[in-house]
């Protein structure tokens, strides 16, 4: 891939995703697939005039190797140097940028219930300094092709090929074109417009129907708000947590779900697949789930804590945008959730509350946002959903029909 290219993407990622502030310190978060990449992050974070930006490396083999060798209580110690850091972070608020480009398999084998009880343990210590970051700070994840996963989703090429199709896809739907900041702005302005209508109908509830079986009513609450494309943190920075994104999405009332709903895409769970699965729900709470593959570790998910099993997530996708027209299946959430509706287990957004700067979280929690350690996304759309909303005043709107917006 041309280096220029490249480039616009960084800037894309530093300018328009994170919007690095001037004297802000920047965090990359990176596997080790594309290090000449990362270092023109590096330095565009560093021509945006940020401080200070640090890079932290993460290696899926090494993960594996720390888990088999370490105990339950040694992997889930939260030791007084990390607290450290969690308390800088909280102190700085630095801007975050997430390069995703893992092995969808790159966990395979793992001991995912010692994984599990170690997340268990650290995340009561860990989670009140996530509490206090909570929608102050910058944000964004974006992609880049590592080896595995390019020959993942391009089985029948070189890895060399792989790579580049791969480079070309990413660039593609990140709308990484001539003028990328200005595709964004566009694309940004449209996803508000579909939001505000969204908003304008007062939804209490969402129908989902297809023809695979998926029957799923999903309350809403009612200060909540759809949300799509960049966001304002409460610091008064406006970025794009995700490139690409193709969603309208809202936090749905916990405890508000009923019926059954089909996946339509595989599922990466912590670098173990999961495929042709369903989650049936009562009271808002899953009661049974099954799958083809990866059925223990879709088990070992919706029970990693209380609010697992509660939808933390509705977002609407149409099929017609340029990741399902690609035609890719991406084995990555971040794809593959732009190119379907699809449904989040676990975490709720406390920002999708109208006037959420003006609350605690705790109130906004309490308003039926869903608390968790986990939120992982799974796609639901196919070209047979349909959609309605059922309004505050009785009626019934059609939202989606055919897999695409119906206004």
């Amino acid at each position: 891939m041309k280096k220029t290219v490249l480039r616009e993407y960084a800037r894309l990622i530093v300018r328009c995703g994170v919007n690095v502030q001037k004297g802000q310190e920047v965090v990359i978060y990176a596997d080790l697939d594309q290090p000449e990449f990362v270092a023109m992050v590096v330095e565009e974070a560093y021509k945006a005039k940020a401080k200070k930006v640090v890079v932290e490396w993460d290696y899926p083999s090494l993960q594996k190797l720390h888990v088999r060798y370490q105990n339950v209580k040694t992997l889930g110690t939260v030791t007084e140097w990390q607290k450290a850091k969690q308390e800088h972070f909280c102190q700085v608020l630095p801007a975050r940028i997430h390069l995703i480009s893992e092995d969808p398999d790159g966990l395979k084998g793992i001991n995912m219930e010692k994984v599990s009880k170690a997340n268990q343990m650290a995340y009561p210590i860990l989670k009140p300094y996530r509490d206090r970051r909570e929608n102050k700070e910058q944000w964004c994840i974006a992609a880049v092709p590592g080896a595995a996963w390019a020959k993942k989703v391009f089985p029948g090429m070189r890895t060399s090929a792989a790579m580049e199709k791969l480079w070309e896809a990413i660039l593609f739907t990140s709308r990484v074109n001539e003028d990328p900041v200005k595709a964004w702005e566009e694309h940004n302005a449209d996803l508000a417009r579909r939001c505000a209508y969204l908003n304008s109908l007062n939804i209490r509830s969402l129908h989902y129907t297809a023809d695979n079986g998926t029957d799923l009513t999903v309350g809403m609450i009612e200060e909540g708000e759809w949300k799509g494309g960049g966001d304002e943190s409460l610091q008064g920075i406006y970025f794009n947590p995700n490139i690409p994104t193709e969603e309208c999405f809202i936090s749905p009332k916990k405890g508000q779900a009923e019926g059954i709903v089909y996946a339509t895409k595989p599922l990466s769970f912590r670098g173990l697949l999961i495929e042709d699965f369903f989650v049936r729900f009562e009271g808002g709470k899953v009661v049974e789930v099954g799958a083809k593959k990866g059925e223990d570790v879709l088990k070992t998910m919706v029970a990693m804590d209380e609010g697992a099993a509660y939808l933390g997530e509705c977002a609407l996708v149409p099929q017609k945008s340029p990741i399902c027209e690609s035609g890719i299946l991406f084995y990555n959430t971040l794809f593959d959730e732009n190119a379907a509706c699809h449904l989040a287990l676990g975490m709720g957004f406390a920002d999708t509350i109208r006037d959420f700067e003006h609350k605690t979280l705790e109130e906004c929690r309490a308003l039926g946002i869903n608390d968790s350690m986990i939120h992982e996304d799974f796609m639901i759309g196919c070209d047979s959903m349909d959609i309605d909303a059922i309004c505050e005043d009785g009626k019934t709107v059609p939202i989606f029909r055919g897999g695409n917006w119906a206004f």
